[in-house]
């Protein structure tokens, strides 16, 4: 028997669905109106319009409102929305309007300063330092889910004597209402922080909306699950309410001598992976400039859609934290290789790390106890005397 013929002697399989999927399948279809049970043969419609010609559907959709997804031409999309203006800087090339935007460092790098800061000077239509803000003064809402009243006052009062007008009334800032008993009306506390984050937007009006920080949303981003979960809620409110948003996140213990990456950035790779735009604080490993400076931070994009990179690994924005008038900000001092602020592993220092961890191992000490010892990680140690061995 040829191919041919062993092929042509096959039977059809039979396609057999369980009961529960017919049975869902019947009832998702829509039942005729009694009067269409009788239905006439096509013929006898005489308005019928004819099929649709290429032409017609060039500048048509091919699906309704109600359906998934929106289909057209390329050339379609091309002319949808090409009298909308171009999106505004928020802050410089790092945030865009209309944009779903992380910025992640680690604990106690200054996300929470910046955010306040750029929140600030966006609710005055006013740039921040050397990054353009192109667009108009808009209501900011700023939930905070880090810093207590008196953390936050302390922030921003100078000398206690007070600090009128560091903010505009157009920034406001949330925090949770600890006397609420609305929680237990939700099935999680996931659905109450969401549910009540939009109730906040539709009474406040605000257009853009700063969340610090993500794990408080509580959507298990550690997986990609809960990840993808919580960038498609974010990026629906963000249209349903034609938002910018700026969310804080973290980043897991990292070697300061290697640059910062989209790896960094604490939980599932979906975060960054459907964001609009990222950008990062970097601690620099020099010694502060000049007496009196804060300790040297630096941006770094990390993920741009609107526009060119502009702050990478060879042009990091230099910058400190310092309090100006009461108020805690940072200041902006040009730009640098990423290099240059990066943590220097030296090799007389290797050497010496080196001797140590085999002198203390030849008297008997196991990895993790050498690693106690000097302070150091285990894995450290232990390719310490795999490449002495060699």
């Amino acid at each position: 028997m040829n191919k041919s013929q062993h092929i042509n002697s096959i039977s059809p399989m039979l396609v057999t669905r369980p009961p529960e999927i017919e049975r869902i399948r019947r009832e998702a279809r829509l039942a005729l109106p009694e009067e269409f049970e009788e239905f006439a043969a096509p013929e006898e419609f005489d308005d019928l319009p004819d099929d649709p010609t290429d032409d017609d559907l060039d500048d048509e959709d091919y699906t309704d409102t109600n359906a998934g997804f929106i289909i057209k031409p390329g050339e379609t999309w091309l002319q949808t929305g090409a009298d909308t203006p171009q999106a505004e800087m928020l802050f410089g090339s790092f945030w865009f309007q209309d944009e779903l935007c992380i910025l992640f460092a680690d604990t106690n790098a200054g996300k929470s300063i910046l955010a306040v800061q750029i929140g600030n000077a966006i609710s005055r239509g006013q740039a921040v330092g050397p990054f353009q803000m192109n667009g108009p003064a808009e209501t900011v809402l700023y939930f905070d889910f880090e810093l207590s009243t008196t953390q936050f006052r302390k922030r921003y009062v100078g000398d206690g004597t007070g600090n009128a007008g560091a903010f505009n009334p157009k920034f406001l800032r949330a925090v949770l209402n600890l006397s609420s008993n609305k929680a237990r009306k939700f099935n999680s506390y996931g659905e109450y922080i969401t549910n009540e984050i939009e109730n906040a937007l539709i009474s406040t009006k605000a257009k853009v909306l700063i969340i610090d920080n993500l794990t408080c949303l509580r959507f298990g981003t550690h997986f990609a699950s809960g990840a993808l979960n919580l960038v498609q809620y974010l990026q629906s409110i963000k249209e349903t309410y034609q938002l910018s948003i700026l969310v804080l996140a973290h980043t897991p213990k990292r070697n300061l001598a290697r640059p910062i990456t989209r790896n960094d950035l604490l939980g599932s790779k979906m975060l960054i992976n459907f964001c609009d735009s990222a950008f990062a604080i970097g601690e620099s490993q020099l010694p502060p400039p000049a007496e009196g400076c804060g300790p040297l931070r630096y941006l770094k994009q990390i993920k741009q859609r609107s526009t060119h990179e502009e702050f990478g690994a060879a042009n990091v924005c230099m910058c400190s934290i310092v309090k100006l008038d009461g108020f805690l900000q940072f200041q902006f001092n040009g730009t640098a290789y990423e290099a240059e602020h990066l943590a220097r592993q030296h090799e007389q220092y290797r050497k010496i790390s080196d001797t140590c961890i085999a002198g203390l191992h030849q008297q008997g000490l196991s990895v993790r106890q050498v690693a106690e010892k000097l302070g150091i990680a285990s894995t450290t140690v232990f390719r310490a005397l795999k490449r002495m061995e060699k």
